[in-house]
């Protein structure tokens, strides 16, 4: 059976300016900005990176810090419009990409539950049908009504990735979230990524465990600043790069 292509990134260059100068306050840089005394250094986080995923392929992202890899994934999440080349993505995305960035600290976690889902696109009555299900996975029976500002950064992690990972998407991206709650909690949050990844669902993984990737992945992205050093299986990649 042909194998059916899902995120297609074609020639993409990604370009940030950053002000050259520090500012001791934003009133600061908007007087210097409207005066035009800003000046701006050229930094490109990606450099023409050109690779192809397949449904059902599971993708790791691997690299040094500020080597792309979230930048990358925010592109093909459609977050970031690449300055150059493009991103063909064939299917629906979840990103799992900073967890807790939808909720509204002010509100209790129920609350929370159905606004992250109406931003991640579901009914209420969907978000209904799953909402036993999001409170079993979190561990969180007994805070559903505490507003989220008194949760741990770990309960927000919990509850976000819980919420994140329901239904089946066509994509997944996950950005560093396998470091969510304490060692068990792992394990429980990566076998729910197994079991969406046996249901069909393409996975885009980035994790600074190199064996995470290796366990998760069958393919993988090396991202060396913002340039593609290599493209392929995961296991010699991973190799070559803990002897890097």
């Amino acid at each position: 059976m042909e194998k059916e292509l899902i995120i297609k990134v074609d020639h993409v260059s990604m370009k940030f300016n950053l002000a050259s100068e520090k500012f001791d306050s934003l009133k600061e840089y908007i007087i210097k900005s409207l005066k035009k005394q800003v000046s701006y250094n050229e930094f490109w986080a990606l450099k023409d990176v050109s690779f192809e995923v397949y449904r059902g392929e599971s993708l790791g992202l691997i690299g040094l810090n500020g080597s792309g890899k979230s930048t990358m994934l925010k592109t093909i999440a459609g977050v970031l419009k690449p300055t150059k080349g493009s991103v063909s993505v064939l299917g629906t995305v979840a990103p799992l990409i900073e967890l807790g960035a939808g909720f509204d600290f002010d509100l209790t976690a129920r609350e929370n539950i159905f606004l992250n889902g109406a931003l991640l696109g579901y009914s209420r009555e969907m978000m209904n049908s799953y909402y036993d299900e999001i409170v079993e996975f979190s561990e969180l029976q007994n805070f559903m009504d505490v507003p989220v500002k008194n949760f741990s950064s770990g309960m927000v992690s919990r509850l976000a990735f819980a919420i994140a990972t329901i239904g089946t998407p066509d994509i997944m991206i996950v950005d560093e979230v396998l470091s969510v709650g304490d060692f068990r909690f792992q394990q429980k949050c990566e076998a729910r990524i197994r079991s969406m990844m046996d249901r069909g669902t393409t996975i885009l993984f980035v994790s600074h465990s190199i064996e995470q990737v290796e366990s998760i992945c069958n393919k993988v992205v090396w991202l060396d600043h913002g340039v593609l050093k290599r493209f392929g299986d995961a296991e010699p990649i991973c190799n070559e790069y803990k002897n890097s």
